[in-house]
């Protein structure tokens, strides 16, 4: 039998509201899909993603054909059903489900709260299917489309370059702009430009390479070496900016918290007319030397409430690369917090916390 009926709706199938309401009472709820690569997107390859669900719950999950059978206790079934619907939603409207997905479902589903729906961008085609995995992503896409300058700053693994290079694909492809301009800050980390072999091309593709791959993904390679020759796409240093007004362009500068305050003037001010401009950076990983401030920290603090500038803050929450990435953000986040806390200390500035909200002798 196939269930067509939107996921949480069918009458036949046991939903929250219809199991039994002694929480001991053992129950069971099944969930159809509608053919087997439904079944495939929705568990994974080598049921990698059932495992994930199987560890979110402690209902008994089952998979057998098109049919997930859920059996346990009624609360803990209604949870694991309300789990594996929004997920089968996501797969059914085009995402990308993973167990790291899954984890953030399972726990938006206890908000009452569906991955699905907070993901899910309308008027967008993005190049391969390409969707959001996360709701901070989906609102990051949102302001990147209204916005003619964004600034998406996070740690690493959120996706903030990635979904900025899609969306110049996608303006590209949609005749929005006439051409896509890369360009990232070559600031040494721990390795000198001159001890690199090669002419200055070759000691500055090392720093550009992330960018040269996402392209990469969402283009043929003959459509993308064809873009790279005629000048629609231009990869290049930020350096080779300078002097340029930028017009009819989608415009991303990677890495920016590792520009100077007078390089992102520079690279702001190079904004044409019918252009785009994503600013993409995180503040924990500045390359510069000490006594110099990021041009990134800078702009926030000057252009904050400027009128038609998007600000985007992604957080450990939106990483989507392995789980133990989010944790060791957290940890170095932790650190660094109470690092800050010992100078503090040692400056004496919580020498003045009056006596009432201190320790009392």
């Amino acid at each position: 039998m196939t269930d067509h009926t939107p996921a949480g709706t069918d009458p036949a199938t046991p939903t929250a509201s219809t199991l039994p309401t002694d929480p001991a009472a053992e129950t069971t709820a099944t969930v159809t899909l509608e053919h087997q690569r439904e079944a495939f997107a929705l568990l994974g390859a080598g049921d990698v993603n059932l495992r994930r669900m199987r560890e979110l719950t402690k209902a008994k999950l089952i998979a057998r054909g098109e049919t997930v059978t859920i059996t346990g206790p009624a609360p803990e079934v209604a949870r694991a059903e309300r789990m594996v619907r929004d997920a089968l939603d996501v797969v059914r409207s085009g995402g990308e489900l993973t167990p790291e997905s899954l984890l953030r479902s399972a726990r938006l589903s206890e908000e009452g709260r569906s991955l699905a729906q907070e993901t899910q961008v309308t008027g967008l085609s993005l190049p391969r299917g390409l969707k959001p995995k996360t709701p901070g992503q989906k609102e990051y896409l949102e302001k990147v489309e209204k916005s003619d300058i964004t600034f998406g700053v996070g740690p690493a693994g959120t996706g903030k370059t990635y979904l900025a290079v899609a969306m110049a694909v996608q303006a590209l492809k949609a005749k929005k702009v006439k051409r896509i301009i890369l360009t990232r800050p070559a600031v040494e980390a721990g390795e000198k430009l001159g001890f690199l072999p090669g002419d200055l091309q070759a000691k500055i593709d090392p720093y550009l390479r992330p960018l040269y791959d996402a392209l990469q993904d969402m283009l043929d390679q003959e459509k993308f070496e064809s873009y790279l020759t005629s000048g629609v796409i231009e990869i290049a240093p930020l350096a080779f900016m300078r002097g340029r007004t930028l017009n009819d362009a989608f415009i991303i500068l990677d890495e920016a918290q590792n520009t100077t305050g007078e390089q992102m003037k520079m690279f702001l001010t190079r904004m044409g007319y019918s252009s785009k401009v994503v600013v993409t950076g995180d503040v924990t990983q500045i390359d510069l030397p000490r006594h110099i401030t990021s041009g990134l920290a800078i702009s926030k603090r000057v252009l904050g409430n400027i009128e038609g500038i998007a600000w985007h803050e992604f957080t450990d929450v939106d990483v989507v690369r392995h789980p133990l990435v989010g944790r060791i953000i957290k940890a170095y986040e932790a650190a660094e917090d109470a690092e800050e806390d010992r100078r503090a200390a040692r400056r004496g500035e919580f020498a003045s916390i009056p006596e009432s909200e201190g320790d009392r002798p």
